[in-house]
C-alpha cells in the first residue's frame, strides 16, 4: 500500500459525515483536484483547509463518506493532503472511491473511538497498524486484499491498469 505515515495529526470528525459535508455539491463543478482541496470540508469545519498539513489524517465514526456517490469527496480529501481516513466504517461507494483513487482507508472501530483531536499517529497503512504518539496504543485495523492493496499502492485504479498495461505489453 503507501510507505508509513509518521507523525500524522489528526482532525477528527463524528458518525455519518456525508459527502456533501466533505465537498459541498456548489462545487462540484469541476473535477480539478487543487479546486476540490480549497473547499475539503468547509461546510463542517470552516478552518480546516488553513489548518491541515500534508500527511494528516482524519478520524471519524460510523458510516464516514454517506450520502451521493460522488467521487468529488475523496479527491477533496486526498488533494488536500490527508494522507489517510481511519474511520469506524464507511459507507460502500466511498470506500470503493476512496480506493479507486488511491486513498488509504483503515477500518478500526476501537481507533476511532479512542484517538482524539490534535493526537499524533504513525500509520502503516500496508498492515493496518495505527500508533498514537502520545499514549503508544496500537490498533490493528482490517487489512486489504493483496489486489485492492495493490491498487492503493500505485495510487488508484488507473495507476494499476496502467502498470498492469505495462507488464502485459513486454
Amino acid at each position: 500500500m503507501t510507505s508509513l505515515i509518521k507523525s500524522a495529526c489528526v482532525f477528527k470528525y463524528g458518525d455519518s459525515v456525508d459527502t456533501d459535508v466533505i465537498i459541498p455539491a456548489r462545487y462540484c463543478t469541476r473535477f480539478d483536484a487543487e479546486y476540490l482541496a480549497l473547499h475539503c470540508l468547509e461546510d463542517l469545519d470552516a478552518t480546516f483547509v488553513q489548518r491541515v498539513k500534508p500527511g494528516d489524517v482524519i478520524v471519524a465514526g460510523w458510516n464516514f463518506g454517506c450520502g451521493s456517490s460522488r467521487e468529488n469527496a475523496p479527491i477533496a480529501i486526498k488533494a488536500a493532503g490527508v494522507s489517510c481516513v481511519i474511520a469506524k466504517s464507511f459507507a460502500r461507494i466511498f470506500y470503493r472511491n476512496s480506493i479507486n483513487i488511491g486513498l488509504p482507508i483503515l477500518i478500526s472501530p476501537e481507533a476511532a473511538e479512542e484517538i482524539e483531536e490534535g493526537d499524533l499517529l504513525d500509520v502503516e497503512p500496508s498492515s493496518g497498524t495505527i500508533i498514537n504518539l502520545g499514549s503508544a496504543k496500537t490498533w490493528k485495523a482490517s487489512e486489504f486484499p493483496e489486489e485492492i492493496e495493490a491498487v492503493i499502492r500505485e495510487g488508484g485504479l488507473v495507476g494499476y491498469v496502467r502498470k498492469r498495461l505495462g507488464q502485459m505489453a513486454q
